[in-house]
């Protein structure tokens, strides 16, 4: 029988990456996300499971941890990926819708799901917690301060959460990944194609999803015993969130 493995924001970009890689190895994959056309297409093409979520809705998060627990008993891994940004005004401008939505979704997102998939982690005596935070919960950049403060929240939530685990059978790991080129993150966050291809830009090789992917799959296919706290992940053009080699 397959492990058990729950991506949330499955439905494109890391998700979607992440849940392809831990299909090839060897997980049955449970997908949430709320774009139920997406979900279900990629569970048929994974052979895996898919279930409709918003991690902002107590009511989907309890439907989800429902479904896991009546299907499958325990899960060994589950994947932190729902989130985003949106904007890049500053502190003093920044709108405190876009603040809400962000600290509500990459936040209290990860919360809602953590805390209702905890018991079924626990009982399978091998799981895996990974949060997929942001070099921006490391450090500070201009226009940033929304997105900053929600991940910077939800890597203060992963290590408190592992002190909390400590001595029990779920291991909890965090990775950050900086510059990744995905065909919705920058526009979702700025709105306008123009401005989103200008993140890019004269940056050879950013990292793509696939690349986030795979530390996932290496870090949860590792020996239970190693715990790999963290990685952090960023193109080699990027040596720091403001400092960026661009070719122009």
């Amino acid at each position: 029988m397959r492990p058990t493995a729950v991506v949330t924001g499955a439905s494109s970009g890391i998700g979607a990456a992440t849940a392809r890689r831990l299909a090839a190895e060897g997980f049955h994959v449970v997908l949430a996300a709320r774009r139920v056309d997406r979900i279900k297409a990629l569970a048929d093409e994974l052979d895996g499971t898919a279930v409709p979520c918003d991690v902002t809705s107590d009511t989907d998060v309890a439907a989800l941890a429902a479904a896991v627990g009546d299907t499958f008993g325990t899960i060994e891994v589950l994947v932190n990926n729902a989130g985003g940004a949106f904007g890049a005004d500053t502190v003093q401008n920044g709108k405190l819708t876009d603040w809400s939505w962000m600290y509500e979704v990459n936040v209290l997102g990860t919360l809602r799901v953590t805390q209702a998939l905890l018991p079924a982690l626990e009982a399978s005596g091998r799981g895996s917690i990974v949060m997929i935070s942001s070099t921006a919960g490391l450090d500070v950049y201009e226009g940033g301060g929304g997105y900053v403060a929600a991940k910077h929240a939800q890597t203060a939530m992963t290590g408190t959460l592992r002190l909390e685990l400590c001595g029990r059978p779920v291991r909890v790991i965090e990775i950050d990944p900086g510059m990744v080129r995905t065909e919705e993150f920058a526009l979702n966050r700025l709105g306008d194609q123009e401005k989103a291809a200008k993140v890019y830009a004269g940056v050879e090789h950013p990292l793509v999803a696939e690349d986030v992917a795979d530390a996932v799959a290496w870090t949860v296919t590792r020996p239970h015993h190693v715990n790999v706290d963290r990685i952090v992940l960023r193109p080699i053009a990027q040596a720091s969130n403001y400092k960026v080699h661009r070719v122009l």
